[in-house]
């Protein structure tokens, strides 16, 4: 199994607005993902470019919490775009960030404010992040369009990863979420998307329906129960992303520290020897 590092960004690291998202959408490879572990402040995304990751990507529900805000939007747009670009400033990678439904902004303001803030694509959903409710498939098409000619008349590059939420939000059986997400993969696609994200599809045979239908880069959320990353490779998956699992998981490890301190004990796995 092979996935992408940060040696294949074609040569010398990127360096333009123009270079990054150009590296950022060659990296979407059906077999050989780009795997992205989704930061949510400086020294977290510094730690993913150390490792040798190519991509940064950001996501909005460990964001949020740092900001202090629940996830669903709830975080002032000028916040989340600062937070976006405070990442951007600290890297030197391509970033992508997660912009949810795109906080209420218009295409075009939306397209100038993230590349602003440093970014070289983006997440777009498509359930509202308030209500949970799906959004009209052609009303997220004609936005999704929208926002690529946006990108096209400003003059510049920008990657669109286009959520699909049917498997998290969609009525129906499992084969009618997984059909109503073909169509809106399709459809995404031919409105300019470059990858196409069915978050919390979880089965291989899924995952395999979805990128024989779509015929397009998938980019599948790793969570438990996800096959590993070897096997969505072979499955022919583009991009593997991590939500705000990370996040999580570290939160979790400081919670037990933090017990450990409260009960008087040692917060660190053993104590280095005494000198």
């Amino acid at each position: 199994m092979t996935i992408s590092t940060s040696e294949d960004t074609g040569g010398s690291a990127p360096t333009t607005a123009h270079e990054k998202a150009t590296a950022l959408r060659a990296l979407h490879v059906p077999g050989r993902p780009l795997v992205v572990p989704n930061v949510w402040d400086a020294a977290s995304a510094r730690a993913v470019e150390a490792a040798g990751f190519p991509v940064i990507a950001t996501g909005s529900a460990a964001i949020a919490p740092v900001l202090g805000y629940d996830d669903g939007e709830e975080t002032p747009v000028e916040e989340m775009l600062a937070a976006i670009a405070r990442i951007s400033r600290s890297v030197g990678l391509p970033v992508t960030a997660d912009m949810e439904r795109g906080y209420g902004l218009e295409p075009a303001e939306l397209v100038e404010r993230l590349v602003a803030a440093g970014a070289s694509g983006c997440n777009l959903e498509d359930s509202d992040p308030r209500t949970g409710a799906m959004i009209d498939v052609d009303e997220q098409i004609a936005f999704l369009s929208a926002v690529r000619s946006a990108a096209t008349d400003a003059g510049v590059d920008l990657v669109i990863n286009a959520r699909v939420d049917a498997y998290m939000q969609g009525p129906g059986s499992p084969e009618e979420r997984l059909t109503e997400s073909v169509r809106r993969g399709r459809g995404y696609l031919e409105a300019g998307a470059d990858c196409v994200y069915p978050i919390f599809v979880a089965e291989a045979e899924a995952v395999r329906a979805l990128v024989e239908g779509i015929d397009g880069p998938i980019n599948i959320l790793f969570r438990p129960g996800t096959p590993s990353i070897g096997e969505l490779a072979a499955l022919g998956v583009a991009r593997v992303s991590f939500g705000h699992g990370l996040h999580k998981a570290v939160q979790a490890y400081a919670a037990r520290m933090l017990a450990a301190i409260r009960d008087g004990e040692s917060p660190y796995p053993s104590e280095p020897p005494t000198p």
